[in-house]
């Protein structure tokens, strides 16, 4: 770097009027004088490192000059001496101020002020970035920058000469195939026999031509027409044709299913759910949700599944079910909590209808045109039957479909779930059905009994039976069902269990007390001798 810098009058003037017309920063400026101590107003101008003051704008000679280079330029406050009360001290008080302080030994530092506090803010950072060291560093950058595209350049030249060369060589190539086209053409035209203009032909040769072109025509339609015969009445095609209706037949069974579930949600759930929520409800919410449970997510359930049976016939005669089956089936668990729950939700709606402004809203509900007649009940009947139809469906698509036919084992294994699924939902609901049957049972008796809450216990039968006493040589005698004595015949109600039987009297009333002596029977210490004459 430089240490020091001349300047002769000529190059002065000359940087002085680029100050004038390009400088990075020009205007009026009020300056200190280190001699008087006195301000005086002058028109600045900034051109890189230099900075220049004139006696007014159109000044054409500099007053002078400063080189900032390796100086500071800092915001300092207003002297103290402008604190006084006077109009002309407030008036300078309200001046902002900035001080430029050089590096070089025994120079005084430049004081000036202006109006304007953002004009003075600019005049600190221009004078700031005025460093001939700084136009350096960025002219060293921008010479990188040009010299690394000069080199991109070059690396351009290179690959367009090339690119050049390439096409030229395919030129040449080019030319080359075409002269050899040229010449194979020519020596085809030696070697193929002499032909006789077309319009020079015989005309009776050219309907013979004709005749044997129509004759083969004929004889190819003739033969596809066979095929084709022989094929639609064939068993293959046969078989096909029922598959495809049963899979037509299919898709109108689960537009039916779907509107079905959606009269049953949109006339009947939602309706019960905002009537849940009045001020005097017919029905809780318990038991709106304990009546329907999960009606909602299986309508939304098989309306995915009617959509995607809807876009598979659109792409008919191509029928490719298996998958959607494959999506259906993980998610048909859901019909386990529904079939499980369906007697009970049958019961509480019965308990339900009790209540008339229940039953009468309900009869409203089942007015709807979209109800067909149809009552609440035959709605929520219908989810119990839709996993047996779907295992039929899949039993007849099955018997029409070829063991080779690339949906067989997808099909084979959807069928095998479902029926796995249609046992345990059908294991499920014969156990839950045997403890309520249990539990009414035992509410009807009026001690109760715990047998019956054992849920090993199987009901098996009830009616009523006449107890009669045994005859023995012509006396009466104690009967046989345990330590029971009975002088005279008597009717009872008798329940059969697979481990137990209970023997209960009927008060006037109508309610069932069991037998203190004898009402409860173990099968298991008990043993049936069946009496074929009795006197």
């Amino acid at each position: 770097m430089q240490k020091s810098v001349r300047y002769n009058e000529g190059h002065a003037l000359y940087l002085a009027l680029l100050a004038r017309k390009e400088g990075t920063k020009r205007g009026y400026l009020s300056k200190k004088t280190a001699e008087t101590n006195r301000w005086h107003e002058k028109w600045f101008a900034l051109y890189q490192n230099v900075l220049f003051y004139f006696e007014g704008e159109q000044s054409a000679r500099p007053a002078g000059m400063y080189m900032l280079e390796g100086c500071n330029c800092e915001r300092v406050p207003a002297p103290k001496g402008c604190a006084a009360g006077s109009a002309k001290d407030a008036a300078l008080d309200k001046q902002h101020y900035f001080t430029v302080l050089f590096g070089h030994e025994g120079q005084k530092p430049l004081e000036l002020r202006c109006e304007d506090e953002v004009d003075g803010d600019e005049w600190v950072e221009a004078i700031h970035q005025a460093s001939y060291s700084d136009i350096l560093i960025e002219r060293e950058v921008l010479m990188q920058k040009y010299i690394h595209l000069v080199q991109i350049v070059e690396t351009e030249k290179v690959a367009a000469n090339q690119l050049r060369h390439q096409l030229e060589d395919q030129d040449t190539e080019i030319e080359r195939l075409k002269s050899e086209i040229v010449a194979l053409n020519k020596t085809k035209e030696k070697m193929r026999p002499y032909q006789g203009n077309q319009e020079d032909e015989d005309p009776d040769i050219k309907k013979i031509k004709k005749v044997q072109s129509f004759m083969r025509g004929w004889l190819c339609r003739r033969k596809w027409k066979t095929i084709v015969q022989d094929y639609i009445c064939s068993p293959h095609a046969e078989s096909m044709r029922k598959r495809n209706q049963i899979v037509f037949n299919m898709v109108e069974a689960e537009s039916e299913y779907v509107h079905q579930l959606y009269v049953l949600v949109n006339c009947f759930l939602r309706p019960l759910r905002m009537a849940a929520s009045s001020k005097k409800p017919p029905i809780s919410h318990d038991d709106v949700s304990s009546i329907f449970l999960n009606s909602e997510t299986i309508m939304f359930l098989h309306e995915i599944f009617h959509q995607g049976l809807k876009a598979r016939i659109a792409n008919w005669p191509t029928l490719i079910l298996a998958d959607l089956f494959d999506i259906l089936l993980p998610m048909l668990n859901i019909y386990q909590e529904f079939v499980r729950n369906h007697q009970y939700s049958l019961q509480v709606l019965a308990n339900c209808k009790q209540n008339r402004d229940f039953d009468k809203l309900l009869k409203q509900y089942e007015a709807n045109p979209a109800c067909e007649g149809r009552m609440l009940e035959t709605f929520l009947t219908y989810p119990m039957f839709q996993i047996p139809r779907y295992i039929i469906t899949l039993h007849e698509l099955l018997a029409h479909t070829p063991h080779e036919h690339v949906e067989r084992k997808s099909l084979e294994f959807a069928k095998s779930k479902l029926e796995e699924l249609s046992r345990v939902m059908h294991d499920e609901v014969s156990d839950t059905e045997n403890i309520r049957k249990n539990l009414a049972i035992e509410r009807t008796i009026v001690e109760g009994c715990d047998i019956l809450l054992d849920t090993s216990q199987t009901f098996i039968r009830q009616g009523s039976l006449i107890q009669v006493p045994s005859v023995e040589r012509g006396k009466l005698s104690k009967v046989r069902l345990g330590s029971l004595s009975l002088k005279k015949e008597g009717e009872r109600q008798c329940f059969l269990f697979t481990k137990h039987f209970l023997i209960c009297t009927r008060s006037s009333g109508g309610k069932l007390h069991l037998l203190k002596t004898g009402g409860v029977l173990s099968l298991i210490e008990c043993t049936l001798v069946e009496e074929t004459e009795v006197s």
